[in-house]
C-alpha cells in the first residue's frame, strides 16, 4: 500500500446512488395504510395531510423521478379519501388536496438541488483527483535500494490535494533525491504554487550534480515564477514555501539534507526515534534567491534497514479537543517495529485518534526505508549524537521488519 488518505463518503455521493431504490417500498406502503385508515375512521378525523411523510422520506432513499412519482401517489390517494368522505368539491379536501400537492413539489425541487449540488462535487472531485495524478504524481514503491509509501491526507472535503509537496526522482550518480514542502496557505488555490516547486526540483533532480546546486536551482524557480501562480488576491500576503530536500546515497549508508524552513524529518534506527536537525537552516523558497554557496548540506547516517520519516507541520500541529498538538516523535518511539505501509496506517488511525475529527490543515508523509542488498557500516565519524541531533528512545522493539 503505498497511498493511504482519508475517503469520505459525503451524504450527496450516497445519495447518488441506487442503493436505497427498495426502501422506495415503504414510502408506498406508508400511503396504502394511511389511506386504508383514513378511509375507515369517521369523517371528523383527517388523516390525509400524513401522506406528505411518503414523498418526504423518498427524497432521502432516491432521485427526484422516484419522488414526483410518490407525490403523484399520495395525492391521488388523497383525492380517494375524499371522494369517499363527502367528494372532491368539499373546501376541507380541495385545501388538504392543494396543499399536499404543493409539498410535494417542493419536497421533489429540493431533491433536484441536492441531485445538482451532488453532481458539482462529483466533478470537483474529478478535478482534484485529476490534478493529483499529474502535479502529485504517486513515487515509485521502489527506487533504488530504497522502498518508499506515502499519505497525504486532504483538509477540504472537497479536494484531494492541497498546499503540501512531495516527489522522489533519481539522479545522474548512483543516489535518489527527495523533496517534502509545504506551501503558505491551503487547499486548491495552493496547487500552481506548488506546481512551481514540484516541477523545478523534477527538472533540476537529474541537471545538477550537488544538492546544494538543486536547492539554489529551487530558490531561483521560486522567487521568479510564484508571483504569476500565487493567489494574490484572496491572499494578498507573503508566499513562500518551506522545503526539506535530500540526497540518499545508493552505495554508502548516509545522506545529506538541506532543510528550507521545513519540520525536520524522523531517523528511525533500531530502538530509536531520531530528530534529524540540521546545523545550518537556509530560509523558505520565496524568500530570498541566495547562491549554491549558502545551501550547506547536513550529513546523516542511513543504514540498511533504517527508515526516514518526512512529514509537513499539518501532522505535528494537528490538535486534540484539548488543544494538544500531536507528539509525532514521541507516538513513532511507541509503535512496534514495522514495515513502512504498515507504519503509515498507525500512524493514521493514531492521528485521527489524537484530533477526534477531520484534520484542519493538509498533511503529508512520506516514508522511505533503505533495503538490505548488501551490509553497511556505519562511519564513526558519523554519530548522531555528535550532530546535535535529538533522540527519542522506543519501547524496547527489534529493527524495522524487512517485509
Amino acid at each position: 500500500m503505498g497511498y493511504v488518505g482519508v475517503r469520505r463518503v459525503s451524504v450527496d455521493r450516497l445519495v447518488e446512488q441506487p442503493s436505497g431504490r427498495g426502501l422506495v417500498l415503504i414510502p408506498l406502503a406508508l400511503i396504502v395504510v394511511i389511506t386504508v385508515v383514513d378511509v375507515h375512521s369517521p369523517t371528523s378525523i383527517h388523516l390525509g395531510p400524513l401522506l406528505v411523510i411518503a414523498p418526504a422520506l423518498t427524497a432521502s432513499v432516491a432521485g427526484h423521478r422516484q419522488t414526483a412519482l410518490v407525490g403523484v401517489l399520495a395525492v391521488a390517494a388523497q383525492a380517494l379519501t375524499a371522494s369517499i368522505h363527502g367528494g372532491l368539491t368539499t373546501a376541507n379536501h380541495i385545501a388538504q388536496i392543494i396543499a399536499l400537492s404543493v409539498l410535494s413539489a417542493l419536497v421533489v425541487f429540493v431533491r433536484l438541488v441536492q441531485e445538482r449540488r451532488a453532481r458539482q462535487l462529483s466533478r470537483a472531485r474529478s478535478v482534484a483527483e485529476t490534478a493529483q495524478r499529474v502535479l502529485l504524481r504517486p513515487p515509485p514503491r521502489r527506487i533504488g535500494p530504497l522502498r518508499v509509501a506515502w499519505m497525504y491526507l486532504a483538509a477540504e472535503d472537497e479536494t484531494q490535494i492541497g498546499g503540501d509537496l512531495f516527489a522522489v526522482a533519481r539522479a545522474a550518480h548512483p543516489s535518489t533525491r527527495v523533496i517534502i514542502g509545504d506551501v503558505r496557505g491551503k487547499g486548491l488555490a495552493s496547487i500552481g504554487e506548488a506546481s512551481v516547486v514540484l516541477g523545478a526540483f523534477r527538472e533540476g533532480a537529474h541537471r545538477y550534480d550537488t544538492l546544494p546546486e538543486l536547492t539554489a536551482a529551487l530558490d531561483v524557480s521560486v522567487c521568479r515564477d510564484l508571483e504569476e501562480v500565487a493567489d494574490t488576491e484572496h491572499d494578498p500576503g507573503e508566499h513562500f514555501i518551506t522545503a526539506l530536500v535530500l540526497d540518499i546515497s545508493d552505495q554508502d549508508p548516509q545522506g545529506e539534507m538541506i532543510n528550507c524552513g521545513h519540520p525536520p524529518p524522523l531517523l528511525l534506527h533500531d530502538h530509536e526515534v531520531t530528530v534529524l536537525h540540521v546545523r545550518r537552516p537556509v530560509p523558505p523558497l520565496g524568500m530570498s534567491e541566495l547562491p549554491a554557496s549558502s545551501h550547506r548540506p547536513d550529513p546523516f547516517a542511513f543504514e540498511t534497514g533504517d527508515i526516514l520519516l518526512l512529514y509537513t507541520d499539518g501532522v505535528i500541529e494537528a490538535r486534540s479537543p484539548q488543544g494538544a498538538f500531536y507528539p509525532l516523535a514521541e507516538r513513532v518511539a511507541s509503535f512496534p517495529a514495522c514495515s513502512p505501509d504498515a507504519l503509515l496506517r498507525r500512524i493514521h488511525d493514531d492521528l485521527l485518534a489524537h484530533i477526534g475529527d477531520q484534520p484542519a490543515d493538509d498533511a503529508a508523509l512520506l516514508v522511505i526505508q533503505r533495503t538490505a542488498s548488501h551490509h553497511l557500516h556505519r562511519p564513526h565519524l558519523m554519530s548522531r549524537s555528535a550532530n546535535g541531533h535529538h533522540r527519542v528512545h522506543g519501547s524496547g522493539s527489534p529493527p524495522p521488519s524487512e517485509r
